[in-house]
C-alpha cells in the first residue's frame, strides 16, 4: 500500500479524503454503512454562535448534474455542539474538523474561541463563503479586505489549525486566497457551492423559497479545478480541493492540480461509502502508475 499521509498545516491526515461539511452530519450518520475511522478528515455540518433555525422549506432542488440548496446553515448552536455533540464524536479516530460561520466578525470569533477548548478539535474550516444567508457568510468572503478581516480576528482567538473555505462567487479567487494566507490561514479549501436558481415553469415559481441557492455536485467541478489550480500556484499553504469530486478519478484531478487533500460532498447522498471506495481507488492509482507515496501527484500535472 502506497503512503497515503498527507499533511494540512500541522495537522497530518492518514489520507487525503475528507468530507465536506453539511454532506456527512457529525459522522455517526454514516456508521452503519462504513468505518468513518478510515477517513482522513470528517468535516461536521456548520456550526454558528446561537441557534439557527435555516431558511423556510423547500430548500433543495435537483438540477441537471447537480443540485441546489438552500438550508441556511441550520445548526443549534456551538454551546449545544460543545455539551451534547463533541462528548458523542470525540472519540472517533479521525480529525473531527467543525464548520464555523456567523453573521458578524464577532460571532466568528466568540465561535472559534469556544471550539478553541475543545481537546478533540484539531482544526476549524472557517465558512467565509455561504451563498445561502442574509448577513454575514459570504459577505466576507467576496473581497480580499473582508476575508483578511474575519481570518485576522480569528486567528487570534483560535490557536490550532485554521482552514478558510472559499467562494467561488467572486472575480479573482487567488485574490481572496492570498488575503487568507496573509491574515494567518493555514490553509484554504474551495469551493464552496456558486449561487444558482431553479423555476418550475408550470408554477411560475422558483423552487427554493430563497430563490436563489447553492449550486453542487458534478456540474461544478470544471470550475471547482480550475480554481483549485489557479489557487494552488499562488499561496504558499496547503490548498484543500472540493466541488463535484464523485470518485477516486475525480479526486487524483484535483490533487495534480494542487490539491493536497480533497473533499467529497454532494456525492455522499448518492453512495455513502464513495469516500472509501476513493481511499482505495486513488491508493491503486498510486500502486499502478509506481508512486510510493500520494504527496508525490500533488501539483503534478504537467502542462506545456
Amino acid at each position: 500500500m502506497a503512503d497515503l499521509n498527507v499533511n494540512i498545516g500541522e495537522l497530518q491526515l492518514k489520507n487525503p479524503v475528507m468530507t465536506a461539511s453539511g454532506t456527512f452530519g457529525y459522522g455517526e450518520e454514516y456508521a452503519d454503512f462504513i468505518d468513518i475511522s478510515r477517513i482522513g478528515g470528517i468535516l461536521v455540518k456548520g456550526t454558528t454562535l446561537h441557534n439557527r433555525e435555516g431558511n423556510p422549506y423547500p430548500r433543495m432542488a435537483e438540477t441537471s448534474s447537480g443540485m441546489l440548496n438552500a438550508v441556511g446553515l441550520q445548526n443549534k448552536g456551538v454551546k449545544y455542539f460543545t455539551d451534547h455533540i463533541y462528548p458523542r464524536i470525540k472519540e472517533i479516530d479521525t480529525h473531527m474538523i467543525v464548520n464555523v460561520s456567523g453573521s458578524t466578525l464577532e460571532d466568528y470569533v466568540e465561535t472559534a474561541a469556544a471550539i478553541n477548548e475543545l481537546v478533540n478539535i484539531p482544526a476549524i474550516e472557517l465558512n467565509i463563503s455561504c451563498p445561502n444567508v442574509k448577513c454575514g457568510g459570504m459577505a466576507f468572503g467576496v473581497t480580499a479586505k473582508g476575508a483578511a478581516e474575519v481570518v485576522k480576528a480569528v486567528r487570534s482567538a483560535y490557536k490550532k489549525t485554521l482552514i478558510v473555505k472559499l467562494s467561488p462567487n467572486v472575480t479573482d479567487i487567488t485574490e481572496i486566497a492570498l488575503a487568507a494566507e496573509e491574515s494567518g490561514a493555514d490553509s484554504v479549501s474551495l469551493i464552496n457551492t456558486i449561487l444558482g436558481m431553479a423555476i418550475d415553469a408550470e408554477k411560475r415559481r422558483p423552487l427554493l423559497s430563497t430563490v436563489t441557492g447553492g449550486l453542487s455536485g458534478p456540474a461544478v467541478k470544471p470550475i471547482a479545478l480550475r480554481m483549485v489550480w489557479q489557487v494552488a500556484r499562488k499561496v504558499k499553504i496547503p490548498v484543500i480541493g472540493l466541488g463535484g469530486i464523485m470518485n477516486w478519478q475525480d479526486a487524483v484531478e484535483f490533487m495534480l492540480a494542487g490539491a493536497s487533500a480533497i473533499q467529497i460532498g454532494t456525492a455522499n447522498f448518492i453512495d455513502p461509502t464513495v469516500t472509501i471506495r476513493t481511499i482505495d481507488g486513488i491508493n491503486n492509482y498510486l500502486n499502478r502508475h509506481g508512486f510510493k507515496s500520494v504527496r508525490e501527484i500533488i501539483g503534478a500535472l504537467e502542462v506545456g
